[in-house]
């Protein structure tokens, strides 16, 4: 890959002087406590200083001294420290922690690393750095980063987390600027073999198992029967193959749902290559009085004793064969790789043709994406002049530049209400996203904490400013089906109480906000949780979606949810998501639009377009809404993400695309960023601007003898220059969607 080195080019000096003040800034002070208790205070709980403590089993790991944190009540009562005026906005810094343990008999409990702020308007804002599991029997490092956006008026720094009753013990507490590590270079592959199968002996043939072997003591024989075409997804990738062999391996004797046939890949797997998994998979009867129900099975790896998912597929005894396809890549370099096919109930037969792992060549699938883009993007535009000078026309041609200035196509991304606080981040934001969601600001647990205390603020002042900016906005979400994400004081109502706050959650967000939001996610993950429907009846999620839309006719009603898109999760299969959406829509219910989520590991375009196709037949309009990818590598990242613009973009049945969140430390996950805390794009970013680019038509030439230019261009706003003997003539135009040629007339005599 060809590196431009005039990009943000940084030598090691000048990186070097970057970072020469650090050293002077004194964020914690006597962060060792050489200077005693000094800066600290106790959180609503006492702090006391020790050389030792538990009759000299605990001393410090460095220093003389520790502080601990005791006569705790609460899980956030600790040690605490304010660091109000001794940071820079928009600066990341890293915190390091020395931290275990002590008392009430708890030997293991997390230990968690807070930011207090309070902003200048009295909002007050807690920013959770870093946890981890902490010890009574040795002291660990506790270890993250942070960005503060704004100007607060305060700022503390707390240790909270374990059971009330238990102390926190601290040795020292070190904050500093965080580094920007340079990106690792993008991976090399030599001789990478796309589409060539690590998998031996995946047809069986001539009777012959080996080298597979078998987990547990069941039994591995051979027999015929299989398909003798390659799984669709996996055709897809490929291309036209020869007939499979029609053998399968037929697993007996299974007593564990993990047992069936593995295979040693050790010394065949290559980092940051992404693979693909594909497989025919059936279930037999078994042993008498083994399970009739619906089996998982998965194909999995184990690397080193670590469990990876290639795949996962819900199948009946005696059903048909089903295809199964997952993907994987691995980012450090394993001990040891086995791969494994496990699932189905004890006394379960198990049955595996045509198992196949092979490396994927995503640029080839990009290449062939943006072919079919330009049929289903893209429309005929027909630039028709009037005007032109009869005799000058044949010996001076009118020569014109058509430059697209605005795709219309929605892209967009999650901001938090402390983004917004960021200049930096509010103009990346605005320069390149059309739409918007908010991260939780609209979450019922963020306006509603305590029963009867609504506060809309942070989702107001978000809404203001997308607005301002002619940004449209989904509403994420009204309610959440997952029990872990309702409030304490919801799960705690009965069932009249309960109804009755849901029906007044709904006419309080849907008459506020009546028409600001373009799509609601109405009841979010409806297929990884049941808690409304199980406390208020099957018919509540029905009626969830149509009060929201008697209240507010304007948006688009979504279900929403995760790992539909990539095979890791029979719970939220496409065929499972089309049930329920058909039994939404049997009861009533006005769905008007299929929320897939997006958050996918080593994406492959085949799997991820298999589950488009089949939730296309419901006719909804489908949005990636929450997309992120994620690699330690940032150009390998910037590739995963590129793979998943493309899919969306070349899918008919795709509407949108929403990122979740760009900024670092703004998202959810790890690796995940296109920009770095302080302000700088990475290699993710770069690439994520490139096709942006990418989605901008240009076209060249000259007026032909009919006086029309013709060219076929992306939705959106353009901006055509016509080069006359008279001199330059400048107009702009919208190309809107549509099925027939969009005719431009452009008058030349008047200009």
């Amino acid at each position: 890959m060809e590196k431009n080195t005039n990009m943000n080019h940084t030598s090691d000096d000048d990186y070097d002087k970057h970072h020469t003040n650090e050293e002077q800034e004194k964020i914690i002070l006597n962060p060792n406590f050489e200077d005693g208790l000094n800066n600290w205070t106790g959180r609503a709980c006492k702090i006391v200083l020790h050389e030792s403590m538990d009759g000299g089993k605990i001393v410090p790991l460095s220093g003389k001294v520790f502080a601990e944190a005791t006569q705790r009540k609460d899980t956030w009562n600790g040690i605490q420290q304010e660091i109000s005026g001794r940071f820079q906005r928009k600066r990341v810094y890293e915190v390091t922690a020395v931290v275990r343990i002590f008392g009430n008999n708890v030997t293991s409990a997390t230990v968690q690393a807070t930011l207090w702020v309070l902003n200048a308007n009295q909002r007050e804002q807690y920013i959770v750095i870093a946890n981890v599991q902490a010890t009574d029997k040795n002291w660990v490092e506790l270890k993250g980063k942070f960005v503060i956006h704004g100007s607060p008026s305060r700022v503390i720094l707390f240790l909270e987390g374990p059971p009330s009753g238990s102390d926190i013990l601290l040795n020292s507490l070190v904050v500093k600027h965080a580094k920007r590590n340079r990106p690792s270079p993008p991976p090399f592959y030599e001789n990478p073999d796309f589409g060539v199968n690590i998998i031996e002996n995946s047809e069986v043939v001539n009777g012959a198992t080996q080298p597979w072997f078998t987990l547990g003591n069941c039994k591995l024989s051979v027999g015929q029967g299989a398909p003798r075409t390659m799984p669709p997804m996996a055709r897809d990738t490929l291309g036209p193959h020869k007939p499979l062999a029609g053998n399968y391996i037929l697993v007996t004797n299974r007593t564990q749902t993990w047992m069936g046939p593995a295979q040693m890949i050790t010394d065949k797997i290559k980092l940051f290559l992404t693979y693909q998994v594909s497989a025919w998979v059936k279930i037999g009867v078994g042993v008498s009085g083994s399970s009739m129900s619906p089996q998982n099975v998965n194909i999995a790896l184990s690397v080193d004793n670590q469990w990876v998912n290639g795949g996962q597929v819900e199948v009946t005894v005696g059903d048909t064969w089903h295809e199964i396809g997952g993907s994987f890549r691995l980012e450090k370099q394993p001990q040891n790789v086995m791969v494994y096919v496990q699932g189905p109930a004890a006394g379960i037969d198990l049955m595996i043709a045509a198992l196949q792992i092979f490396p994927v060549d995503r640029r080839e699938r990009v290449r062939c994406l943006k072919r079919q883009v330009d049929q289903v993007r893209k429309r005929d535009i027909v630039l028709k002049f009037s005007g032109l000078d009869a005799d000058s026309f044949d010996l001076f041609p009118y020569i014109v530049k058509v430059k697209q200035t605005y795709n219309s196509f929605p892209l967009g991304t999650c901001i938090n209400r402390t983004d917004i606080d960021n200049e930096d981040f509010v103009d990346f934001f605005t320069k390149n996203f059309n739409w918007a969601v908010f991260g939780n600001e609209l979450k019922w647990y963020s306006t509603e904490a305590e029963r009867g205390k609504v506060n809309y603020q942070d989702a107001d002042d978000m809404l203001d400013l997308c607005i301002g900016n002619n940004i449209n906005v989904r509403g994420h979400c009204i309610f959440w089906e997952v029990e872990s994400t309702v409030q304490p004081w919801v799960r705690q109502l009965n069932k009249t109480d309960l109804m009755n706050a849901v029906q007044r959650r709904l006419t309080d967000l849907l008459t506020r906000y009546k028409g600001k939001f373009k799509h609601y996610d109405v009841n979010n993950e409806m297929l990884h949780g049941s808690f409304y429907q199980d406390k208020l009846g099957k018919g509540v999620r029905a009626l969830m979606f149509n009060i929201a839309h008697k209240l507010d006719p304007s948006p688009l009603l979504f279900v929403n949810d995760y790992h539909v898109e990539d095979g890791d999760d029979t719970r939220s299969s496409p065929e499972k998501y089309i049930k329920l959406v058909l039994d939404l829509e049997a009861q009533g219910a006005a769905v008007g639009g299929i929320g897939i989520q997006g958050h996918i590991d080593s994406p492959v375009g085949a799997i991820v377009c298999s589950a488009l196709d089949k939730l296309s037949v419901l006719g909804r309009p489908i949005w990636f809404t929450e997309l992120d990818v994620s690699s330690s590598n940032e150009y390998v990242r910037g590739e995963d993400l590129e793979v998943m613009l493309w899919e969306a973009f070349a899918h008919p049945a795709v509407e949108g695309i929403m990122l979740w969140g760009f900024w670092e430390l703004s998202m959810s996950r790890e690796n995940a960023n296109l920009v770095e805390g302080e302000g700088e794009i990475n290699e993710a970013g770069k690439r994520f601007l490139e096709v942006k680019q990418e989605w901008l038509s240009h076209a060249y030439g000259i007026i032909n003898d009919e006086s029309k230019f013709t060219f076929k261009g992306y939705h959106g706003t353009y901006a055509v220059e016509i080069c006359t003997p008279a001199g330059i003539v400048l107009k702009t135009f919208v190309v809107e969607k549509g099925d027939t040629p969009l005719i431009i007339s452009i008058d030349l005599s008047s200009m």
